[in-house]
């Protein structure tokens, strides 16, 4: 009888799997082609408007940036769909019986009812589309998101992801973001404030800020990161004790805070040797 009742299951599956076996590895099959090939055409297709389009876009890293980040969501989208369709293709080849009118008319109501609680997740998908669209930040990108600060390393429709210099993760539901700073578009900006004692010559002082800060950016590691040299830019707070001289510069995105710190050391040793005072 054992014997029988097995021979009987694997008959019945023998048979489903002639009936359905073929379709099934095809419609994989075919999800899998359509996945691979889309994702290389998304990835083309965004190039190549990135690369006409002018919207934002000031330097080549921008335009980098903007690619991953197009692309990136492109792809997420385009997964999305496969999935849903594979899944209702596999669906209807398995349980060719069942019809799904019912099953949505069912998940009308539910929605219904679960329609409050998916409010915080259109608003989500909302300001998503508007981020992405005004290319507010990117990929890469150095920002600080209503307190989360850090750099963005995925941006998707629903939410964006940001690892701040501590490495903690932070992911943030886009409908959240409310103010954004975006410390790395199109350009950046060196802000130096460095002390010294009232007797010091401001007219010398700022001759060996702006000659450290030509010879800085004609140097061949670092005129590919800075703009516009750096440069004595005002005289800040000062007492009978300390004067603040107050330093800029421009630089290409994300490129501040290694100008800044090989700034400092040239400064520093270019002090040392005119003997102009620090404060402490």
């Amino acid at each position: 009888y054992m014997q029988a009742a097995g021979s009987d299951i694997f008959g019945s599956i023998g048979h489903w799997l002639v009936d359905h076996g073929l379709a099934i590895v095809l419609i994989l099959g075919l999800a899998w082609l359509l996945l691979y090939f889309g994702n290389k055409a998304i990835k083309r297709i965004i190039r190549q408007v990135v690369r006409t389009s002018h919207f934002y876009v000031i330097s080549a890293e921008d335009a980098r940036k903007r690619q991953d980040t197009l692309i990136s969501l492109f792809r997420a989208i385009w997964k999305v769909l496969i999935i849903i369709v594979t899944f209702f293709l596999l669906f209807t080849e398995i349980f060719p019986d069942v019809n799904l009118i019912p099953i949505f008319a069912s998940a009308g109501i539910l929605g219904v009812a679960l329609g409050f609680g998916a409010q915080s997740i259109i608003k989500d998908f909302i300001t998503g589309a508007f981020i992405i669209m005004e290319n507010q930040y990117r990929v890469g990108d150095v920002v600080d998101l209503s307190g989360a600060a850090g750099t963005v390393e995925r941006v998707t429709i629903r939410s964006t992801v940001v690892r701040d210099t501590d490495g903690n993760v932070h992911f943030i539901p886009n409908g959240s973001v409310v103010h954004v700073i975006n410390k790395t578009m199109g350009y950046s900006r060196v802000n130096l404030t460095i002390g010294v004692v009232p007797e010091t010559n401001i007219d010398e002082l700022s001759e060996v800020i702006n000659q450290v800060g030509i010879k800085m950016s004609e140097d061949e590691k670092w005129k590919g990161k800075i703009l516009e040299p750096p440069h004595f830019l005002s005289i800040g707070a000062f007492s009978d004790v300390s004067l603040e001289v107050k330093v800029t510069a421009k630089t290409q995105p994300s490129a501040q805070w290694e100008v800044t710190g090989e700034l400092r050391r040239r400064l520093l040793k270019s002090f040392t040797k005119h003997k102009i005072e620090l404060t402490h």
